[in-house]
């Protein structure tokens, strides 16, 4: 009966709406507060210039501690290239047409990294010199992907996960460095789980490991001896319970992690594992990561992030003390996940904010002394005039407290007569956070409000909230999108006939379902590499995606009624607003075959609509040029449909 009564409802556009979600407190936004302010130096940043912005695909700490490695777009291609610490150009150390992640770099300078090919996802692990040379492929595999390499202890082997081209799970297994042969570890059996390494313990002889659900919903920690593969549980293996582990003391002795038990929301903690037990870090509301020990084993990093905005702090192991690092609003980040201390003990973060491009920073956590390592903006994109964000949160048809970012254009008037972007993110567990965006920065410079909203299945407000739109995809988490626009233009700057939608992916759906849905909301939209069928996802899902799928939507034979409620394709007809998609040739996960699909619908229905496919890019893209293609058609297409024409 319930599921009849939700078809029914999207049939009609909207959603039927049950109890509101509990999410930490938040104060709900007088729509009157948002103000445009005054700034005479504010101008349009030109495309050119946001597109200079280099971004970056991780970072990994050289041994010594004296320099770090990071994958930087410099040459429009995110490659490897060595910073030293304390201040040198850039020495590029790779130089390819695809994209690369650095992970670590071994006690003997080779530079441990992941690459595949066109964004085909079947990564292999590669090793270059951290001073220079030959790159050689460690695993060479056209049948599995392999990724997140970590040496062990005493630098025989490379532990890492691995997928099979055609499977599901995520194991983990082993490369021999002297003689290139890989042994799988694990041999998981259930295909929603994916394993993930931690740390070593036991003189090296024990890996410490995190089976989780690709869905995000569980987490369980395990104990593997490397030589036989045996796993036992740490902790227990419990519908819901997350427990994930960060990092190992130098000794192995303690683990860091970090657990939803008895909250439903993630908090940091120390295990001893010789007893087991835990001692937690200051409770908050908030979801919060630790971040490893440093090379001492005195103190712990945690990451709070606190409704889209992280903040970092340091905890003395031994005390249970927390000071927090002095850095202004934003997401700071930890700029390894896997070890993000140096080996003189300073930290290094990832700096990041709405007005302040990302750039690595090594901080002392004793002083707050922080030199700045990455310098990967442009000079003309000064923070005094680039738009200011803030987060806001109103509530949801049902009552449901819903937070978002917001990015404020400077100079505006009052007036009613302004456009506005809504940019729902992709995911669905994932979150909007306050970082550099150069979409919403393109937008604001020009005159839009841009709102991020973080709609329920979002991550960071706890279990509850994060599974919230399970099964109900495209229906009360787009009605919380509709409610931001309701905001938008209940600050009396926002006209409500000039706002516009636009994400990727899951993003990309939500702009799909938004357009057909709710066609009297949006006016025009960009959809990037967005879900439209379901059924067809399912016949195309490459690795644990069919799993992920079944977990947010159902089985495609049991829950068919479902999947035809939650995929777009079954609303497309009703779009009524010009539509814009962009695409990769190359994407595993949303085949272009979709986007084809939609555009042949809507286009038969006698409705604006058009396309662009990027050749050699996967879900995303990665090559400077179509980075900055895809924006340039984005803002041409809201300004053509969103901005009023201009005087005669």
């Amino acid at each position: 009966m319930r599921g009849i009564l939700l078809a029914s409802a999207a049939l009609l556009g909207t959603a039927a709406m049950a109890a509101p979600i509990a999410t930490p407190v938040k104060t709900i936004t007088d729509p009157k507060s948002v103000t445009s302010p005054e700034n005479p130096k504010a101008k349009a940043v030109p495309l050119t210039d946001l597109s200079a912005v280099r971004g970056m695909f991780g970072a990994a700490l050289a041994p010594d501690g004296k320099s770090v490695v990071i994958a930087p777009n410099l040459t429009g291609r995110y490659n490897l290239w060595r910073v030293d610490l304390g201040g040198n150009f850039p020495v590029q150390l790779t130089s390819s047409n695809e994209a690369q992640t650095p992970f670590e770099v071994t006690p003997d300078n080779q530079v441990l990294f992941t690459q595949d090919s066109g964004g085909d996802e079947l990564f292999d692990i590669y090793a270059v010199p951290l001073a220079g040379g030959a790159v050689v492929n460690l695993t060479s595999t056209s049948d599995a992907a392999e990724s997140d390499p970590r040496l062990t202890p005493d630098g025989k082997g490379i532990v890492m996960t691995r997928r099979a081209k055609t499977g599901t799970v995520v194991d983990l297994a082993i490369l021999d460095r002297a003689i290139g042969t890989v042994r799988l570890l694990t041999r998981e059996a259930d295909p929603s789980r994916v394993w993930q390494p931690v740390g070593f313990t036991d003189n090296g002889r024990t890996l410490i490991a995190n089976r989780g659900e690709i869905t995000s919903s569980r987490c369980t920690l395990y104990r593997i001896d490397l030589a036989s593969g045996r796993a036992t549980p740490l902790s227990k293996e419990e519908a819901g319970a997350i427990v994930l582990g960060a990092g190992v003391s130098a000794d192995g002795k303690l683990l860091a992690l970090s657990s939803n038990e008895g909250t439903g929301q993630l908090h940091a903690g120390i295990m001893n594992l010789a007893t087991g037990k835990v001692r937690w870090v200051r409770p908050t509301p908030w979801e919060q990561f630790a971040g490893g020990f440093s090379p001492d084993g005195r103190m712990m990093a945690v990451q709070t992030n606190a409704d889209g905005r992280s903040d970092l702090s340091i905890v003395d192991v031994a005390s249970g003390e927390e000071r927090p690092l002095a850095f202004a609003p934003g997401v700071n980040a930890f700029g390894n996940s896997a070890q993000p201390w140096t080996r003189d003990g300073r930290l290094l973060v990832l700096r990041n904010g709405a007005d302040a491009p990302g750039d690595l920073w090594a901080v002392d956590p004793i002083s707050g002394a922080a030199e700045q390592v990455t310098r990967l903006s442009i000079a003309s994109l000064d923070p005094a005039g680039l738009p200011k964000s803030r987060i806001i949160a109103y509530r949801s048809a049902d009552g449901t407290p819903i937070s978002a970012i917001l990015t404020i254009p400077f100079n505006l008037q009052r007036d009613g007569s302004n456009p506005a972007i809504v940019i729902p993110h992709g995911g669905p567990t994932s979150q909007a956070q306050d970082y550099f965006s150069r979409q919403a920065t393109m937008f604001a410079s020009r005159g839009y409000f841009v709102l991020q909203p973080n709609f329920r299945g979002s991550t960071g407000y706890g279990r509850d909230f994060q599974q919230a739109n399970v099964k109900d995809l495209g229906g009360a988490d787009l009605e919380d999108v509709v409610a931001g626009a309701r905001f938008l233009a209940a600050t009396g700057y926002v006209d409500p006939k000039r706002i516009g939608i636009t994400g990727g992916s899951y993003g990309g759906f939500m702009t799909l379902m938004a357009l057909a849905k709710r066609p009297d909301v949006f006016a025009a939209g960009v959809n990037q590499y967005g879900i439209i069928n379901w059924f067809s996802m399912w016949e195309n899902a490459v690795g644990g995606l069919r799993e992920y799928q079944r977990g947010l939507v159902g089985d495609p034979i049991k829950d068919k009624a479902a999947y035809e409620r939650q995929s777009p394709l079954t609303y497309v007809r009703q779009i009524r607003a010009p539509l814009l998609n962009l695409q990769g040739e190359n994407d595993v996960r949303v085949p272009k075959g979709q986007t084809e699909e939609v555009v042949k619908l809507v286009k038969a229905n006698g409705r604006t609509v058009d396309a662009v496919f990027y050749p050699a890019e996967g879900h995303g893209f990665a090559k400077s040029e179509n980075q900055e293609d895809a924006r340039r058609r984005t803002l041409e297409w809201f300004d053509r449909y969103l901005k009023p024409a201009p005087a005669k």
